[in-house]
């Protein structure tokens, strides 16, 4: 689990430094300059956010937190799928997969692979391409374009929750200053007093100040590229099954179709050309 281990390794290295530097850990309990700074980057994230991109952000944690990138099986589907479409559509003809892509939730190809009817957003999207091509005489220049322009709104909207959480890390730092600035106002208040006393309100206002760069740099700015790391290998996805549906189109044969869709992929997530051959073979 990087995640984990990348915190622990993060916190661990700057507390045990400074712990090995004489420092006093407990001077760096300063719940109440928590409290502003994280209260204030939550509300601050509330407020420039429509709700469903807080939703979408915090369902994103468990997969932030467990490595929840798309698994290779999952581009195994889309490319098993995709074929199983063209091999039906090439052998009974364009108007049988009618009934299939109308509710790819009832279809019995689609049935084959529950990890994509569980994706409803990607499962909408292979059906209606394959609907639009059985309903009219588009082109593949105007199919593509058509489909670049929904794969665009769909990688913004993926990407959003990533964007959010960037803003709250950039903002970190500056929520940290006003605890900060805070602080010294206490002090201020303090000014006359005993110097032990003035020197602990000084040292808490120092810590608002590293807690909201050390927040920013060290956990919640890693956490909105993991997000945006997810967002990139979800809409792969769509672009592979777009490669497929294009040179389908274009009149290739569903076997030479679905590689076009495979060498779309990543390379470290992209199946062999044997592993799709096995799978779509198996059909």
């Amino acid at each position: 689990m990087l995640f984990v281990a990348g915190v622990v390794i993060v916190f661990g290295s700057v507390l045990y430094g400074y712990v090995m530097s004489h420092g006093q850990l407990l001077a760096l309990w300063q719940p109440f300059e928590i409290l502003i700074i994280v209260g204030a980057a939550f509300g601050a994230f509330l407020l420039s956010n429509p709700w469903h991109v807080v939703w979408t952000s915090f369902r994103l944690i468990p997969k932030v937190i467990m490595g929840g990138s798309v698994p290779k099986t999952m581009y195994m589907d889309v490319l098993g799928l995709l074929y199983d479409i063209l091999n039906k559509a090439r052998r009974e003809g364009i108007m049988a997969i009618e009934g299939d892509v109308e509710n790819p939730n009832t279809s019995a190809l689609f049935a084959r692979y529950p990890a994509i009817q569980a994706n409803h957003e990607l499962a909408v999207f292979i059906a209606d391409y394959f609907r639009i091509i059985a309903a009219g005489n588009l082109t593949s220049f105007e199919l593509e374009s058509l489909m670049d322009q929904e794969i665009e709104a769909r990688m913004h909207e993926l990407e959003q929750p990533g964007m959010a959480v960037s803003k709250v890390s950039d903002a970190l730092p500056g929520f940290g200053i006003v605890a900060a600035v805070l602080g010294i106002v206490i002090t201020m208040g303090a000014i006359g007093g005993d110097i032990n006393e003035i020197g602990a309100h000084v040292a808490a206002a120092l810590v608002g100040t590293f807690s909201g760069v050390l927040l920013a740099y060290g956990l919640v700015g890693p956490i909105s590229s993991v997000m945006r790391h997810i967002a990139e290998e979800e809409i792969k996805l769509y672009e592979a099954a777009k490669a497929c549906i294009i040179a389908s189109l274009n009149g290739l044969p569903p076997q030479l179709a679905v590689e076009f869709g495979r060498k779309s992929l990543f390379t470290h997530k992209r199946p062999t050309f044997n592993e799709v051959e096995s799978k779509v073979r198996g059909r």
